[in-house]
């Protein structure tokens, strides 16, 4: 199992991450985990149980017991399709806030290392790299600018329909750059042994083929 390649990239909200690390996997046949789709879950089912936002046991104990299933790039809670409700501003905002819970953590780490299976995977988050596979054949902290990031989840809502305010996207991405970086337990950064990539004036295309040269390289 040591032997089994494991690309971590991590970097903050509406980087692109989730979207170029799809890619890579694609390329390499490997699986792909979405470990920010997890707390999005997690938010998901509290919102539905009512469960309180600084409830940190209740978040926890749902957190160990999901039912979920990743399938055909759908994802299922309870059996029901879930992969667009997670998305919401809302559900992010909840995500963001339990993440730093360290009871909702433990319980979530041991569901993600599960994912560690053959021929390889890539695993996108904030503490793939420094936490969750350490030993990861090749670490990426994927970036981009507040402002550009702030740009690209609003074309993304408008897409869907969801109208937005680019003042307030800003806003609320700094306010969860501050907290990531900040929690006392994985807090987001960078690690001296993680390549950076700016992905600020990339297109994805151009991000995947950055990370697919740099795993070809090791």
């Amino acid at each position: 199992m040591s032997q089994i390649p494991v690309i971590a990239i991590d970097g903050p909200s509406a980087s692109g991450k989730g979207a170029v690390a799809q890619l890579v996997a694609k390329t390499l046949g490997f699986h792909y985990l979405d470990s920010g789709a997890l707390y999005r879950l997690v938010a998901l089912k509290a919102t539905q149980l009512h469960v309180d936002s600084t409830d940190h046991d209740q978040l926890a104990a749902i957190a160990a017991h999901l039912d979920i299933v990743f399938q055909n790039q759908e994802i299922y809670l309870d059996g029901k399709i879930a992969t667009h409700e997670i998305r919401t501003e809302q559900c992010g905002i909840l995500a963001s806030q339990i993440s730093a819970y360290p009871q909702v953590r433990k319980a979530l780490t041991e569901r993600q290392r599960k994912f560690f299976q053959p021929p390889g995977l890539v695993a996108d988050g904030r503490d793939m790299g420094s936490i969750i596979f350490p030993n990861a054949r090749l670490k990426v902290f994927l970036t981009a600018s507040a402002e550009i990031r702030a740009q690209r989840r609003h074309k993304q809502l408008m897409e869907k329909g969801i109208d937005a305010n680019i003042a307030l996207l800003l806003q609320d991405l700094k306010a969860r750059d501050e907290r990531d970086s900040n929690r006392s337990i994985a807090p987001l950064k960078q690690g001296i042994d993680a390549k950076l990539l700016d992905t600020s004036s990339l297109t994805i295309s151009e991000a995947q083929n950055t990370i697919l040269s740099w795993y070809n390289e090791i």
